[in-house]
């Protein structure tokens, strides 16, 4: 059966349901540039108002999968996956990665870069001396046998119609689409090749989405299509209103990755980065405890050998911002607030985040959040040190932390970081 791109925006816009052979051929056909950016910007936005059954979800991801490669990963361990639909401070791949792998899993961790207040897992990985991101396929499947993770840039040639697509949501007021969200971020992962894959979808105010019920939608969603394409899959959503640990920004992250794997860090880094590893170890059927395995130093000692293969130097110095601005609290009491949201912001603005893709980023600029909610502090304490290249950037960071950090006579209550499980 023939299709026009016309006829299917119209189905789509009067609120029917997409066969599976129209939506194999205008994905296939936005691929090859037969279907115009005009075309699928509006099929985009007939999807944002009337959405995607699960069936139609789980069919435009199989044929975004189809538009490009599939990695077949065979490399003598059980092959894990986890994703995060970003947030602030979340530096959670970099000693997850590692930790998995020194369990005995083999991690192939295809990660992006940051836009906006979410930080990019490359964008840290490049502000330590002599880190690569893009490798060939041979090169991941090498360094997973070898060493059992490898964090790097997705191929070209995964999943190319959701590079195009992405694109375009951006540009179109179309990324909240739930179906096309899922199916984005689930095409990636299937064309990667693990065969189980642990979501972590953040919720709360630095989050994408900023409600439970957005989130749990996301989640279901993505699980849905995990199990529709054979993954044993597991979603977790975890709270993002205030920054995970306490460094925000790029090399401050890595530092932060590192004191974690060396058996210290931040709590709440700890205990997600563990959670998560329970989560996937349980699902890949490996019997091993990540929290002995992170006291033990040997997934530092992974780490080392993940960076230097990619070219890395782990004991090399991490850039610092050449300029520093401190917070100080206005009065004494306990830290009731800190806005992940407005930290990111923060953050991006003194260089640490982009607002395009082509823009550059500064491995030093960052933020410490040196108390976190609950904290007592007295008058005068520094709460927040800021870093950058460019300190007239610091004004309008400091415009934006303006009413995203409190101080009150009681400590807030907080809910748990691991809020839900949903499992495939």
């Amino acid at each position: 059966m023939s299709h026009t791109a016309v006829d299917v925006i119209r189905a789509k816009r009067d609120g029917f349901r997409l066969s599976d052979s129209q939506i194999d051929w205008v994905v296939d056909a936005y691929t090859h540039g037969v279907v115009a950016d005009e075309q699928m910007s509006a099929l985009a936005m007939a999807i944002f108002l009337n959405g995607m059954d699960s069936a139609e979800t789980a069919r435009w991801t199989r044929a975004m999968v189809l538009s490009g490669e599939q990695l077949t990963l065979d490399v003598g361990r059980p092959t894990v996956d986890k994703h995060s639909t970003g947030g602030v401070g979340d530096k959670i791949t970099l000693p997850l990665a590692p930790l998995v792998a020194a369990c005995g899993a083999a991690v192939p961790q295809l990660s992006g870069r940051g836009l906006g207040h979410t930080g990019g897992t490359l964008d840290k990985l490049e502000s330590i001396p002599g880190w690569r991101a893009q490798l060939s396929v041979d090169e991941v499947t090498s360094q997973l046998r070898s060493v059992g993770a490898v964090i790097c840039a997705a191929t070209s040639g995964l999943a190319p119609a959701d590079k195009k697509l992405y694109a375009l949501r951006d540009v179109t007021a179309t990324v909240e689409a739930i179906p096309l969200i899922a199916s984005s971020i689930m095409s990636k992962k299937i064309a990667e090749g693990a065969e189980t894959l642990v979501m972590d979808v953040k919720v709360g105010s630095g989050a994408f989405m900023k409600s439970l019920e957005q989130a749990r939608d996301l989640a279901e969603a993505l699980v849905s299509i995990g199990v529709d394409h054979g993954l044993k899959i597991s979603a977790l959503l975890t709270d993002m209103s205030v920054p995970l640990g306490r460094a925000v920004g790029n090399a401050v992250e890595v530092a932060e990755s590192v004191e974690v794997l060396r058996g210290g860090g931040p709590a709440d880094v700890v205990e997600l980065t563990v959670a998560l590893a329970e989560e996937m170890l349980s699902r890949a059927g490996i019997s091993a405890s990540p929290a002995a395995v992170l006291a033990s130093g040997e997934a530092y000692e992974t780490w080392a050998r993940m960076i230097r293969a990619q070219g890395g130097d782990p004991d090399a110095p991490l850039p610092v911002g050449r300029h520093k601005h401190v917070v100080t609290a206005p009065e004494d009491g306990y830290l009731t607030e800190l806005d992940a949201y407005a930290v990111g912001v923060a953050a991006w603005r003194l260089g640490a985040g982009r607002a395009r893709k082509e823009d550059p980023v500064q491995a030093g600029a960052g933020i410490l959040c040196l108390a976190k909610p609950g904290d007592q502090v007295t008058k005068g304490q520094p709460l927040l040190e800021l870093y950058t290249d460019t300190p007239d950037a610091i004004p309008s960071a400091l415009d934006t932390l303006a009413g995203g950090y409190a101080v009150g006579e009681a400590p807030p209550t907080r809910g748990p970081l691991v809020i839900e499980t949903i499992r495939g």
